[in-house]
């Protein structure tokens, strides 16, 4: 495929001095392939300028060039590695992008790095941000007074030390009491490497952290075909298990915590229960079951049948014995009789499920449960919730006690005179419960603290720092623990 032309930098044989001081850095740029490499150099280039660099015309005068490949042919082939070893030789620092970059070498890795081992980077085609991103690392972007001021893992409404990540938008499921893919619309996933991107800057600014977040996160890539996109310059799938791995890596590295949330119980959720297993995620799944009885699961609409789960729980908890599952439930829905719902008190029961929330069942404008037949009463639907939860009080309970005497890795959400409010692995923000410290001069907002704990109730543990001198007379208690803040208990989410 001959390559479209574009004006290359040329210059006297030799390295380019870096930017002086008060003068803006320079990049020069070549592009080589067809006519999308070109509107892919098009966009690189847009953003520089955008961000206050310099295109330079030349090798001499740019601070490090970037090379737009092209690996369609193997002519096309060697005139791209031809152009990044000049492009070397010329200035000494290139950043390669293109489809050349997703081509592997003979050992498994990138061609271009075999052959090029100099290069400072090597990304794929499609690939914006990460060429912004390696080129700020070794080309820091121009003093912009009012953009500097936004951080970079953006402008968060959380607490400093947590963040949600989300990974896709939309949902290809028709569940017949929702309404969010009408609003918006089908599954949309984020390449991996933007998502990768995105909690790299997250942990930089000091977050511990990343709740992933989506309609369906086990469905990620399904609609792109679990595209290859590029994560440090290596060519990683856009799918659940594969970010989940790149994210417990990232997330290692800065002593983090990544948790799962809106998981369905497809087979292949049980690759990431290894990845739990390793360490690398938090042994934590927020699963939407919404019920038990296949009859009643079929008139929601819901992917995933329900005469399984129970062995899948059981399974899950054979590969991470320290599993917390939570999930919600609809008490009440339009046609669901006694037995239905015995059904469900049974399986909530066997499953003996971690954090549970329930809705009585309420109509919304819109969805297609509005036109089922068998619609329940106001009161049977509330009852039927209160039973429900009166079961899993009962259950959590029980669970929590078994706790008690054991150490817990917690997360300080909030620190005062009168002790400290964290969380465990089990506990997700505002859905969950929360663990109660006593006080400790240690404890502050943002770090992670032992806790050996003393005492449960139905949804809450109480504990004091591992060690602290008279840490078994001094915990908090059901009775004597305070908040250092208020604290709200959200509604369970979908």
């Amino acid at each position: 495929m001959p390559s479209v032309p574009v004006k290359r930098p040329r210059a006297a044989p030799r390295a380019a001095a870096a930017s002086t001081a008060g003068v803006a850095p320079r990049v020069g740029f070549v592009s080589l392939g067809c006519p999308k490499a070109l509107v892919d150099a098009e966009r690189i280039v847009t953003q520089l300028r955008a961000e206050g660099y310099v295109i330079s015309p030349s090798y001499q005068d740019s601070d490090l060039v970037v090379v737009n490949t092209c690996g369609f042919i193997d002519d096309a082939v060697r005139e791209s590695l031809d152009a990044i070893g000049e492009a070397l030789a010329e200035n000494g620092k290139v950043i390669v992008t293109g489809c050349l970059g997703a081509k592997a070498g003979s050992e498994g890795g990138s061609l271009v790095a075999e052959t090029h081992p100099s290069v400072l980077a090597v990304t794929g085609p499609h690939a914006l941000e990460e060429v912004m991103g390696h080129v700020h690392t070794h080309l820091p972007r121009p003093h912009d007074p009012f953009v500097d001021l936004v951080p970079d893992g953006g402008v968060k409404l959380t607490p400093r030390h947590y963040a949600y990540l989300k990974i896709s938008e939309g949902c290809n499921h028709r569940c017949s009491f929702c309404i969010i893919p009408s609003m918006r619309g089908d599954l949309v996933s984020r390449p991996i490497g933007e998502v990768v991107r995105e909690a790299q800057a997250l942990f930089k600014a000091g977050v511990k952290e990343l709740l992933v977040i989506s309609q369906d996160t086990s469905a990620y890539g399904v609609d792109i075909r679990y595209r290859t996109d590029f994560v440090d310059g290596r060519p990683v799938r856009t799918r659940m298990t594969e970010l989940c791995r790149e994210l417990g890596r990232v997330a290692q590295d800065h002593g983090a915590w990544i948790r799962l949330h809106y998981v369905y119980p497809y087979p292949h959720v049980d690759e990431v229960l290894e990845l739990m297993a390793e360490g690398s995620v938090l042994p934590y799944l927020d699963v939407p079951f919404q019920h038990s009885h296949p009859e009643v699961l079929k008139r929601m609409k819901r992917p995933a049948s329900g005469e399984r789960n129970l062995e899948r729980i059981q399974d899950w908890r054979k590969i991470v014995p320290a599993l917390t599952v939570r999930s919600t439930f609809i008490a009440g829905f339009p046609g669901e009789t006694e037995a239905h719902f015995e059904d469900l008190l049974a399986f909530l029961k066997e499953a003996e499920l971690d954090r549970v929330g329930c809705f009585a069942y309420s109509p919304v404008e819109g969805a297609t449960a509005n036109d089922l037949d068998g619609a329940l009463p106001d009161e049977v639907r509330e009852d039927r919730r209160k039973r429900f939860m009166q079961v899993q009080q009962r259950i959590s309970r029980r669970l929590l006690k078994r706790k008690v005497g054991s150490t817990q890795r917690v997360l300080i959400d909030a620190a005062g005179p009168e002790g400290a409010i964290g969380r465990s692995s089990a506990d997700a923000p505002e859905i969950d419960g929360v663990v109660h410290i006593a006080p400790h001069p240690t404890l502050k907002a943002g770090a992670f603290v032992d806790v050996v704990i003393e005492a449960s109730d139905a949804h809450d543990l109480f504990g004091a720092v591992a060690g602290a001198d008279g840490a078994a007379r001094g915990a908090a208690s059901p009775a004597s623990a305070q908040a250092p803040a208020p604290r709200k208990r959200a509604a369970a989410r979908r």
